[in-house]
């Protein structure tokens, strides 16, 4: 692995575990083993290595939700593997990240921001369009409007007023958040296929 990504990699680990405030270029380099020399070599600043972590971060979560698209066998199908994915992921993702990319790590933040506005939002829309192709989602769904909305649940997962992290595990608030929408979309169709991946059994 070449230095560069071997850095990468490292403050990831870092960033995820503890935070991005509270790591420092001296802690990167000790992670590493490696002087911080070196480190300086390849990267002016800490700044400059969160947005280097951000674009590789986002690029690999872009191939997975593309990958989850492909492979599912419906919308509905495609939102269980991506809750599944988002569990794992945000198992391993400290509560502060957002808040410290969006007040200390400006241009970074701003990559998150058209990732979000742009990618997330395009792959929302298509599951919606999707869903209602198949007959999962209700036909007269305002695709446009509740596209946003879903966008605006993903983020408020993370905001702390709102859901205090030590009293609100974001992945819970993703999860119930998830679910809720999928069942505010769903037909009558979709959800009994709903109950059925969640192994629930209701009554008529």
């Amino acid at each position: 692995m070449e230095i560069k990504d071997r850095i990468l990699q490292s403050a990831q680990t870092l960033f995820m575990r503890n935070g991005i405030k509270s790591v420092s270029m001296d802690d990167i380099a000790t992670h590493l083993a490696m002087s911080k020399k070196t480190l300086y070599k390849w990267f002016e600043n800490k700044d400059q290595i969160v947005h280097a972590v951000i674009v590789d971060f986002l690029s690999h979560e872009e191939a997975d939700c593309a990958g989850m698209a492909a492979s599912a066998g419906n919308a509905l199908e495609e939102l269980f593997q991506m809750m599944e994915w988002s569990k794992q992921l945000m198992t391993n993702i400290h509560p502060s990240i957002f808040y410290d990319l969006q007040k200390f790590h400006s241009q970074a933040w701003q990559v998150w921001v058209a990732h979000k506005n742009q990618f997330i939002l395009e792959k929302i829309t298509d599951n919606l369009r999707r869903g209602i192709a198949e007959g999962l989602y209700r036909a007269d769904l305002d695709v446009d409007v509740l596209a946003r909305l879903r966008l605006a649940q993903i983020e408020l997962a993370f905001n702390a007023d709102f859901y205090p992290p030590r009293q609100f595990d974001p992945q819970r608030v993703q999860h119930i958040c998830l679910e809720h929408f999928m069942l505010g979309s769903a037909t009558l169709r979709g959800h009994k296929l709903i109950n059925k991946y969640r192994q629930v059994t209701e009554e008529e």
